[in-house]
């Protein structure tokens, strides 16, 4: 098994033996869908007696590619699927063959000398490649367009969450900002990005259908819904926390903020957290990573972490629950302590 890979790019086997998987290659499957490992290599039974039963009778049906079956989920990571474990595995699968195949040739033509030529002749597969490989891709990332929603389309949830912050651009030219008692604005900053943030969830959602993504391949008919009220919620989680540093940074200053939410969020995405450096493992906790996870669930059938996804998305939408108000709050009896100041001086001035 293909367990860990590590920062320096290197990558480790396990060895383990079949006892640990009692229903056989079924049960190895189910770990490797299971994100208990990232590729397992299967050497099927009965593989040396069939390969010598196929040489004694000159089998030219026999399938040397029967013999090692390796399974892997491209779905759960495809940037990682193509660009490091499908050329770690058939790089070491085709070593092995060819060690394999020069060993077997040398060894059938000393225990069979009389019978190497005509199995040249009648069955030259079995002398070419008597030990083969199966790559059985359990999961494959077969949409595409997917990539819009698990990595790219991100950033596009981001930033119409950041456009509907700035209503209170608005809010400060009606005079709202001043006229309505800090409660009351509270309430109504939460209420416009909670009911704005449904809307637009909605109609990125309707995009993505627009494509023909078929979200009822795990979940069914509610597929769609699923993935509408992951997006809400996602939006929630980025742009609540957004709304809440509009509140202290000010807008002159937010735009740095955005900035910095986008890299740390989008830069756990591309590529698994095992193999960047240990700093990113924050990612497991950020809201992007874990929407391109529930994504990967609701499209392709990857496995079902959704309660804890959408747990920690709702955890972060809890604490912007909390940081924003407290922000407004203390801004506003700033703003209030500057006014009667400004009043104050302004009397001593008359006077």
């Amino acid at each position: 098994m293909l367990s860990s890979t590590s920062s320096s790019g290197i990558v480790s086997w396990t060895n383990k033996s079949a006892s640990e998987f009692p229903g056989g290659v079924d049960d190895v499957a189910d770990a490797v869908l299971d994100q208990r490992t990232w590729v397992a290599v299967v050497v099927h039974p009965n593989t040396t007696r069939l390969l010598q039963s196929a040489v004694l009778s000159m089998n030219s049906s026999y399938d040397g590619s029967t013999a090692l079956t390796a399974y892997a989920v491209e779905a759960r990571n495809e940037n990682a699927f193509r660009i490091l474990i499908r050329p770690v595995v058939e790089g070491t699968l085709n070593a092995v063959s060819l060690g394999i195949a020069k060993s077997f040739v040398k060894q059938v033509g000393s225990s069979y000398p009389q019978i190497i030529a005509n199995l040249s002749t009648a069955a030259p597969q079995i002398l070419a490649q008597p030990v083969g490989y199966t790559l059985n891709n359990l999961r494959p990332f077969d949409v595409p367009v997917a990539s819009a929603m698990t990595y790219v389309g991100l950033i596009y949830v981001l930033v119409l969450a950041f456009f509907i912050n700035f209503s209170a651009a608005a809010r400060e030219m009606s005079g709202l900002e001043t006229s309505l008692t800090t409660w009351s604005l509270i309430f109504l900053r939460l209420a416009s990005s909670f009911v704005s943030y449904f809307m637009l969830a909605f109609f990125y959602s309707l995009l993505c259908l627009a494509f023909q993504v078929d979200f009822s391949r795990t979940l069914g008919r509610s597929g769609f819904v699923v993935f509408w009220m992951l997006n809400y919620v996602g939006m929630l989680a980025v742009g609540l926390s957004l709304e809440a540093m509009l509140t202290l940074l000010t807008a002159r200053f937010v735009g740095f903020f955005v900035i910095f939410w986008i890299i740390s969020n989008v830069s756990v995405c591309f590529m698994p957290l095992e193999v960047l450096p240990g700093i990113f493992r924050y990612g497991y906790a950020f809201p992007f990573y874990n929407v391109s996870g529930a994504v990967r669930t609701i499209i392709f059938g990857t496995k079902n972490q959704l309660g804890l996804q959408f747990g920690i998305l709702l955890a972060w939408m809890g604490v912007s629950l909390i940081t924003l108000p407290l922000f407004q709050w203390l801004f506003r009896r700033g703003a209030v302590a500057k006014a009667k100041a400004a009043t104050h001086r302004a009397g001593e001035k008359d006077s």
